[in-house]
């Protein structure tokens, strides 16, 4: 495989995809199973999630249910999982604004493109179906990939498995920035998705829009030497 000298990785929860448009009515029937099955009592946990979003589902499950026995994690990580991908088909999801065209637009100057998310493949793949991502994308990397279940390794692994010589990482969360860092990347942080105050200090650059992005992505570009 030959070396790519530039590439743009993308996180895709809170980055790409709105997922709050989703989160909550998936996390709603997920514990109302929970609830008819004696599992759970009270509202479903949503402003915990939001708080933890990005993080591994293994790591959500053991925060949201910390005192439930592992099978019950693995059936809420299962129904979970289907709601989400239900409300995906049904077209309750949004990308966030300019994604399309940036995406569009990279890819007709010959960037490859990647995601690398804690999401798990299947949601991602109904997501990259749903919205036609595949069109724009060279792959798709998810945790499951890693052994190690972190973004940072996952990176790593993406970055050799094609030879990548410099890429611009974008991401929503201080998983993402530390990823970026780990690896020897450019730190894109979005401060519209799921960031808490001062959680993306690291990044190199900020965005509040896509089209933030776009600009900032092909001055890098063209000011490498390929």
């Amino acid at each position: 495989m030959s070396t790519i000298p530039f590439a743009v990785i993308f996180d895709m929860d809170g980055t790409l995809f709105q997922t709050n448009k989703i989160l909550g009515s998936s996390l709603e029937k997920t514990f109302e199973v929970l609830r008819s099955e004696g599992h759970w009592q009270g509202e479903a946990p949503l402003a915990v999630y939001q708080k933890i979003m990005g993080v591994p589902l293994k790591v959500v499950w053991e925060t949201l249910l910390p005192n439930h026995d592992e099978s019950i994690r693995n059936q809420a990580d299962k129904l979970f999982l289907e709601c989400l991908n239900q409300e995906i088909k049904e077209g309750k999801g949004q990308l966030y604004p300019n994604v399309i065209e940036t995406l569009s637009l990279f890819k007709q100057r010959g960037i490859p493109l990647f995601i690398v998310s804690n999401g798990l493949e299947k949601y991602l793949e109904e997501l990259c179906a749903y919205f036609k991502l595949h069109d724009f994308l060279t792959d798709v990397y998810s945790v499951e990939r890693s052994l190690v279940g972190s973004k940072t390794d996952v990176v790593h692994m993406l970055l050799k498995d094609y030879t990548i010589e410099e890429a611009v990482m974008v991401g929503d969360r201080k998983s993402d920035i530390e990823a970026a860092k780990e690896n020897g990347l450019v730190a894109v942080g979005c401060q519209f998705g799921f960031a808490a105050a001062n959680e993306l200090a690291g990044a190199d650059f900020l965005i509040k829009d896509f089209l933030e992005l776009q600009a900032f992505v092909l001055k890098r570009r063209s000011a490498l030497t390929f």
